[in-house]
């Protein structure tokens, strides 16, 4: 049985005082929610594979998948479960430090009886760098924590030391999304993937970013940006060669 009031359970435990800024709980599950996910949390988590200086990514499915697609931050999973049903041939790998995220996405994988996901209940920059070079086919960002402070900012998910990771660790055109309804963070973002050089932004026209393609599943995020007013933006990149850092 696993504790839900854990970082990440297990073996995985890390110093979240040094690797994680936000809210770990929200309020209380229901105890129907608190029961399957206690009872269910351990067939999707990672057990072995995680020592060492790089992840053993063979130790993760019985079935080795096609591919592997990479959700940092799911949230409520929505999205992460909707994706897997969609791609049974796909690895996913989620990474959401928030538990009640977490608790919602194993209701969504036990529900649907998905499992081609495995879970990680912690912030995934301690771990990027363990990830072996082109790894993963596709990362998902959608809608992170936009830290609007400014001196919050060096907490933003977007720095140019992890798109130089994101950039290692995809394949060779691997794709990355990334959504935000706030303005300021949009604005961010634009600036580091244009100044990093690494991606090509694949938008053609001002459409392209502003509605959400069809094979993108909508969050409940998404729908509470709608909801108060605010206009979500969807960005697609592309991996291309070597970066150039231009400042």
């Amino acid at each position: 049985m696993h504790d839900q009031k854990l970082g990440i359970l297990g073996k995985h435990a890390i110093n979240e005082k040094t690797t994680f800024r936000g809210r770990r709980h929200g309020r209380k599950l229901r105890p129907q929610l608190d029961k399957l996910f206690k009872e269910n949390l351990h067939n999707f988590l990672v057990e072995e594979g995680l020592t060492g200086d790089e992840i053993d990514l063979n130790t993760f499915f019985s079935v080795r998948p096609e591919e592997l697609w990479l959700e940092i931050g799911f949230g409520g999973g929505e999205h992460l479960a909707r994706q897997a049903k969609l791609h049974p041939q796909i690895g996913f790998l989620g990474f959401e430090p928030y538990i009640n995220g977490v608790a919602s996405l194993v209701r969504h994988l036990v529900s649907e009886k998905l499992s081609n996901v495995r879970i990680f209940p912690e912030d995934i920059r301690p771990f990027l760098n363990k990830l072996p070079n082109g790894c993963i086919s596709r990362i998902f960002i959608l809608f992170p924590d936009p830290w609007p402070k400014a001196k919050h900012r060096k907490r933003r998910i977007i720095q140019y030391e992890t798109l130089s990771e994101f950039h290692r660790i995809l394949k060779p055109e691997g794709k990355l999304r990334i959504a935000t309804d706030h303005v300021d963070y949009l604005t961010w973002i634009l600036i580091h993937f244009n100044n990093f050089n690494g991606f090509q932004w694949v938008a053609k026209s001002p459409k392209n970013w502003r509605c959400r393609v069809s094979n993108w599943p909508q969050t409940r995020y998404e729908q509470k940006a709608i909801r108060q007013g605010r206009e979500p933006a969807f960005l697609e990149y592309r991996r291309c060669d070597t970066p150039t850092l231009i400042l």
